[in-house]
């Protein structure tokens, strides 16, 4: 009841779908589909079997837009991050460069797209916990790609006296009553996807959680950005055992992980060992090891003669040694051909070739019930010197991944308080990383982030299997509510929330006892004193390097540089900004923040070795090198017996020596190096 008359127009509307739910499309007349159903004169524009929504060409544009954002370091935030920062100024050589996991604040479209030039081809693997578009939640990023500068600068001025960005700055709730709600979330989705799908290296795979409000769409727009042909999986998660009893039907005990590769032919999934159950069926033995019987008849489907009939041959039985061949003798003399139980011609699973090839393994066996031999081969426990797995199913149903773990796992980690609402198993993202096959230098994608389950499963991992994954994890730094347990704790914002759980993981990775103390950095102020407490704590009780227990943060951040800034200048300022361009760094900017700002865009990792000389930057063991500092022949001259690849330098370093800088040009180009001013 709401004291309103009848809405004529909406009832008509809501007969009309009960009669023709199939010419609606999210709660709206499609008025092509109507006309086929009452019109001979059927002609759908652009027929074809395509997914498309309200909003795709903007999706598109969103995609296509560069941006010349950064991201900024944020000393002392993370555990072993920035030790050759820390002597910052002075000739440093760190035989440690700090750690090479990374957790990265901002909004992730941005940092997907600051990410393309670095991590290009360079991701092993993405999981990603997207939000579902189950109608409750706030999901919609300001990816608007025209806006007037006055909603521009609503947008981004919704932000505390602190300068953290407020909820509803960054987010609307897409009610399921909105007309575009699965437009709204598909066009979220799009940009994110394709910009990830970049970063995979050829024989990458993308693991995406999802349940069954969008796991429809999910796949067909996955299927148009990663292919169809590279569809690995859908798997079924029992997270729910009980089921969710407040459902007005049916009550869901599972949600969908969707697995697609970047290239399927270079695709390697890796098996699960096999349980004590599978490993009593390999009970002979001989020269090669253990090994079990498997029939040679094809059983299941397409195991008809008619399905292949040139696998349909005869197999000859030595009735004394059990040993077979393809050909009759007075010695091979018993024929066995592949009869279905039903006495139909079956088939065998391998060619005659085959066969031939791999009659050593082959043996016959009387079966006496029915007094006649079978075919079996020797299906050997080791192969290739390897102990075999099996094939991890597409059910997923142990106790293990049970969401509430989750929620215990994180609650045993902050002294039993709940400060984040549906975390993920640490046991479902440690199943996802068995199954890829990684190497040390590998790096596990989280763009969605949260409580930074992906940090803790990727470190304990580690630790297990004395691996080295590395991590880069992004999560919008949203503010907590104002009533929930974290925020009364002191954690402002969700991202606070997963930079604490991975310090916490790592202390008692390195057998410290939890610290019960919650650290969050509200301030400046707080940043600094927390950085000198963790430099002093790493100096006198230096961390265990043989695993990477640490982690660097970052944060998105607009560019250091005017001449990357265009959006700001506008006709009041234009001569303010053009006097101000003779400098191109802005007032507020510092050397480390445009350090990491130039590694980025020159195509540098974030963790690629720094290495601090007297006036100058050397990168990734001196292929880069990076000047910030006043100019001389002589920080001329080191860097050119550096012999790097590449150097980049502040144009205003040469302010007032024009012929230094005529010099140093000349000088460059012929020792072949690749001489970049800003």
């Amino acid at each position: 009841m709401n004291g309103e008359s009848l809405n004529i127009i909406q009832d008509n509307l809501d007969k009309l779908q009960t009669l023709f739910p199939d010419i609606f499309s999210e709660g709206k007349i499609d008025w092509e589909k109507l006309k086929s159903k009452f019109s001979d004169d059927i002609n759908f524009a652009n027929e074809r079997y395509v997914l498309n929504w309200a909003g795709k060409a903007d999706a598109f544009k969103v995609l296509q837009i560069p941006t010349t954002a950064t991201l900024k370091p944020c000393l002392g935030e993370g555990i072993n991050d920035f030790p050759e920062l820390e002597k910052s100024g002075k000739s440093f050589n760190p035989i440690n460069h700090g750690s090479d996991n990374v957790f990265i604040e901002g909004e992730n479209l941005e940092v997907l797209k600051v990410l393309q030039k670095s991590y290009y081809g360079k991701i092993k693997c993405i999981i990603i916990d997207p939000p579902y578009n189950t109608g409750n939640d706030s999901f919609i990023y300001p990816d608007s790609f025209k806006e007037n500068k006055a909603d521009y600068e609503k947008r981004i001025g919704d932000k505390d006296e602190e300068g953290y960005l407020m909820k509803e700055g960054l987010f609307r709730k897409n009610s399921k009553d909105s007309g575009h709600y699965h437009s709204n979330w598909l066009s979220m989705m799009y940009p994110r996807l394709f910009l990830a799908k970049n970063l995979l290296k050829e024989d990458g795979v993308v693991f995406v959680h999802i349940d069954d409000n969008e796991v429809h769409n999910l796949r067909l727009l996955m299927n148009e950005i990663f292919g169809e042909e590279n569809f690995v999986a859908q798997i079924n998660i029992q997270t729910n055992p009980r089921g969710r009893q407040s459902e007005k039907f049916l009550a869901t005990v599972h949600e969908y992980l969707l697995v697609f590769a970047k290239k399927i032919d270079l695709c390697s999934i890796e098996g699960a060992s096999l349980t004590e159950e599978e490993m009593m069926d390999f009970k002979f033995e001989d020269s090669n090891g253990k090994y079990r019987l498997l029939g040679l008849r094809q059983r299941g489907s397409a195991s008809r003669r008619v399905d292949r009939p040139l696998m349909y041959f005869p197999i000859f039985v030595n009735p004394k040694s059990n040993k077979v061949a393809l050909e009759i003798s007075e010695e091979f003399c018993i024929e066995v051909l592949p009869k279905k139980s039903t006495g139909e011609d079956g088939r065998w699973m391998w060619s005659s070739k085959k066969v031939f090839s791999d009659l050593s393994i082959i043996d016959a066996k009387l079966i006496s019930h029915r007094n006649e031999y079978d075919i079996f081969i020797r299906d050997y426990l080791q192969r290739n010197g390897e102990e075999r797995s099996r094939k991890i199913n597409t059910i997923w149903n142990e106790k293990e991944v049970n969401n509430q773990n989750g929620t215990i796992e994180l609650r045993n980690l902050f002294d039993n308080n709940k400060f984040f609402d549906f975390p993920k198993p640490i046991a479902t993202i440690q199943k996802i990383l068995s199954m890829i096959d990684v190497t040390d230098d590998d790096i596990i994608l989280d763009f969605f982030a949260g409580s930074a389950t992906t940090a803790q499963a990727v470190l304990e991992s580690n630790k297990e299997d004395s691996g080295n994954r590395k991590f880069i994890l992004v999560q919008l730094p949203e503010l907590c509510d104002e009533a929930s347990e974290a925020f009364k704790a002191g954690y402002k914002t969700i991202a606070d929330i997963s930079k604490e759980r991975i310090r916490r993981v790592i202390s008692r990775l390195n057998n410290d006892s939890p610290d019960s103390k919650i650290t969050v950095i509200k301030n400046k102020e707080q940043q600094k004193l927390f950085a000198e407490e963790k430099n002093h704590e790493n100096q006198t009780n230096p961390i265990n390097h043989s695993s990477d227990n640490g982690f660097k943060v970052f944060k998105l951040s607009p560019s250091n540089f005017k001449i990357w800034r265009g959006n700001e200048i506008t006709e009041e300022n234009l001569v303010e900004q053009l006097d101000a361009f003779t400098n191109p760094v802005r007032e507020e900017s510092k050397n480390d923040n445009m350090l990491f700002e130039l590694i980025l865009k020159a195509g540098y990792l974030l963790t690629d070795k720094i290495e601090v000389k007297e006036k100058f930057y050397a990168v990734n063991n001196g292929e880069l090198i990076i000047a910030l500092e006043k100019m001389s022949e002589k920080v001329i001259g080191n860097i050119i017996s550096a012999q790097p690849k590449k150097v980049i330098t502040l144009d205003n370093l040469f302010t007032g020596n024009d012929q230094l800088k005529t010099n140093t040009v000349l000088q460059m180009k012929d020792a072949g190096i690749d001489f970049k001013t800003i």
